[in-house]
């Protein structure tokens, strides 16, 4: 049985506070070895305490909180300099916006309220937090919660596309209220944006991109993303544990990842999953998506290395995952997952999300480069810099280009008849020249670049006229609607009474 614990609390507890959490272990049967400060925690969990005469910024977004603090090392000591945040201000609010946009459009479609049903508002609540956390790895997601309610009709489904434009736009207040506690806390310390060595984010709200993309523009560098942002403080305080008993089996989990790991994907690009120096155990899954249309199957491999072309870093291994359905390019989601424990195996998985089929390899021994080639592969990453940041532009902008190739060549496909012939004759000009530059190898980014942005700027026009085409319908369908109401009704004097008066 667990007999002793380290407890964390929030930096900005009082002395009272604090032995009120102590008593409420001891109540419950536990021996407390020590209280420690969650940003503390955190940034052992970073192995920072190993660093001097450093200052360190963690931002702290949770469930139902924020605040911010920043702590001063020096000598193995933590010092919290400030804190500063907002005690109603957490994840739970991003939900909130997602249910508040679901409710009203479902109001707006069906003219019932969704949020007097306390059945549904579950239901809403549960499907509000998937999507969120959808959203922080694809642009966008399917909201599909069947029998949500019914009417004299019958049953009645919703189904709705969230895309993360329109969740950042409807959460832009939320992010910008951590905007105060993060600079009060920075003037607090009496220090300058300037002066901090390093940011960490706890959390698992700091996993929605655009919080990390403030963090990012408030600190002026990048966030620490190694260690689940979720497990980082009770991994601290584990680790706390391990130093107060003398286990030196617990310190052990300080270990790193010596290298960048990560997936080629299109364009001969190496898309990184795990950065290296993160702390070891750690898991880390993105979603991907299929190059082409009715793809059958996709080949995984795994690579190790800091350079941004997958050709320039070792590969550990390929497994290829079939019977992927077929379906248009950029459809299917297949969640590509890494998983390396405290001894250093790296596990990679990929799963069809459409049909729930996956496959794994195991790579031992996968990381135990010997330290020369690690340094050697740092050194040759950073000789390469930025040769490597061109050869990724490029890729990226070919990338780019062959999918706005693919999109609008199959919006003019499916809705050209709803564009005259001067309307579609710019934009097929446009999608010409595109492919045209596409099967020049020695095309520049730039280039690519202007013509893909030309071709989906004359390419507004299709969805101008999908707009205006789906509202006729629903204004024909409607008018259609009221003579079909005033027939049934027999109503008659329509072509009688105004005329005859005028």
């Amino acid at each position: 049985p667990v007999t002793k614990a380290v407890i964390t609390v929030p930096a900005y507890f009082g002395d009272a506070q604090r032995q009120a959490t102590k008593e409420a272990g001891q109540i419950a049967g536990l021996e407390v070895e020590r209280i420690v400060n969650e940003p503390t925690a955190a940034s052992l969990a970073y192995g920072l305490d190993k660093k001097s005469d450093e200052l360190i910024l963690v931002y702290d977004l949770g469930g139902g909180t924020f605040d911010v603090s920043v702590l001063e090392i020096g000598e193995g000591v933590f010092e919290v300099k400030s804190t500063a945040g907002d005690t109603s201000l957490g994840g739970d609010d991003w939900d909130d916006k997602i249910i508040d946009w679901l409710v009203e459009g479902f109001k707006n479609d069906n003219g019932i309220d969704l949020s007097k049903d306390p059945m549904a508002l579950t239901r809403l609540k549960e499907a509000a937090e998937k999507a969120k956390i959808e959203l922080s790895s694809v642009q966008e997601t399917e909201i599909n919660l069947p029998f949500i309610t019914a009417n004299q009709d019958g049953p009645i489904h919703l189904l709705k596309t969230l895309t993360r434009s329109e969740f950042e736009r409807m959460t832009a207040d939320l992010v910008e209220r951590t905007r105060g506690p993060f600079e009060r806390a920075i003037k607090d310390a009496g220090v300058s944006v300037a002066d901090i060595d390093d940011v960490i984010l706890v959390g698992g709200s700091t996993r929605i991109p655009v919080v990390q993309k403030l963090v990012e523009e408030l600190a002026g560098k990048q966030p620490h993303k190694g260690v689940n942002p979720d497990e980082v403080v009770a991994l601290g305080a584990a680790i706390q544990a391990g130093v107060l008993t003398g286990d030196v089996s617990g310190i052990l989990l300080l270990d790193v990842t010596p290298l960048t790991l990560g997936v080629e994907t299109e364009g001969n690009l190496f898309t990184k999953m795990i950065e290296r120096n993160t702390t070891i155990p750690t898991r880390r899954s993105e979603i991907f998506t299929t190059a082409a249309d009715g793809q059958p199957e996709v080949e995984i491999n795994v690579l190790q290395g800091e350079r941004a072309m997958a050709a320039d870093n070792m590969s550990l291994g390929r497994f290829k995952l079939t019977g992927i359905p077929a379906a248009p390019r950029g459809v299917p989601q297949v969640e590509v997952t890494f998983d390396i424990d405290a001894n250093g195996i790296v596990s990679v998985s990929a799963k069809d999300l459409g049909t729930g089929k996956t496959q794994q390899v195991t790579i031992t021994g996968g990381t135990a480069l010997d330290q020369v080639d690690i340094d050697q592969m740092v050194k040759d990453a950073e000789a390469h810099a930025a040769q490597d940041a061109e050869r990724r532009e490029a890729a990226e902008a070919r990338n780019a280009a062959d999918h706005a190739v693919h999109t609008i060549g199959k919006q003019l496909a499916e809705h050209g008849d709803k564009l005259t012939e001067d309307e579609k004759a710019p934009v097929q000009s446009k999608l010409d020249a595109l492919k045209s530059l596409l099967e020049d190898e020695d095309a520049s980014p730039d280039a690519l670049k202007s013509a893909t942005s030309e071709l989906m700027e004359s390419a507004q026009i299709i969805g101008q006229k999908m707009y205006e085409a789906a509202q006729a319908e629903a204004s024909a369908e409607g008018t259609d609607g009221e003579e079909a109401a005033s027939d049934a009704d027999e109503v008659v004097e329509a072509e009688v009474v105004e005329e005859d008066e005028e």
